[in-house]
């Protein structure tokens, strides 16, 4: 089971890193500008039930893998945290990613349930991410590794839903003010990399423990 610590230090990096403007909050915001807020909150479910079929998977090969070996796994935690170091450092010195919000067509709300889902399994960086981010939270010492991993991946989906659909209902406005600030854009790169490079730090130093 998780402790009390955990899940607040988990939940409160979970609304940060939801509140970053990135592919899937774009996405909710250009379908809702695209067909109103029915399609945002449609888009925003799809993307979060893609989060569910990310944390079953990495409960499932990563419980495998702390079974199979403990020094695999903490490899496996250390290389996440240098992951998000690393995912920082890009950020950082990467141009300012465009925020502009393209109309696209028009489509019924199941196919943009499904799109949402299929944008999330199927982005290489979402997948990474989980790696690198949930075994972070993990003590093996409290009990099933695989559960733990479910506990993170459901809280994860319970804090951020709510942020998503409400870029989801805010629509147009969201995708507007995104796109007319520039000085916004800049600050978010900032802001992202700095989170980034954070949690890979602050995740080190908590993992350093003997697993």
């Amino acid at each position: 089971m998780l402790s009390l610590t955990t899940v607040g230090v988990f939940a409160l990096a979970s609304i940060v890193l939801a509140l970053i403007p990135g592919p899937d909050m774009l996405y909710i915001a250009t379908r809702s500008v695209a067909q109103g807020r029915s399609a945002g909150v449609v888009s925003a479910l799809g993307v979060h039930a893609g989060v569910l079929i990310h944390t079953l998977a990495a409960a499932l090969g990563l419980s495998a893998l702390i079974a199979a070996s403990a020094v695999a796994f903490s490899v496996v935690k250390f290389a996440g945290a240098a992951y998000l170091v690393v995912l920082g450092i890009k950020t950082l010195v990467s141009k300012s990613e465009s925020f502009d919000v393209k109309v696209t067509s028009k489509a019924k709300l199941g196919e943009i349930f499904y799109q949402g889902l299929v944008t999330n399994v199927l982005n290489p960086k979402v997948i990474l991410f989980f790696l690198a981010f949930l075994p972070q939270f993990v003590d093996p010492a409290r009990g099933s590794v695989s559960l733990q991993l479910l506990q993170l991946g459901l809280l994860l989906f319970i804090v951020t839903l709510p942020i998503d659909i409400s870029v989801g209902l805010a629509g147009g406005a969201v995708g507007a003010w995104l796109s007319a600030r520039s000085h916004m854009q800049a600050a978010s790169k900032w802001f992202t990399g700095a989170v980034f490079i954070a949690l890979g730090i602050g995740t080190a130093l908590h993992g350093s423990r003997k697993l």
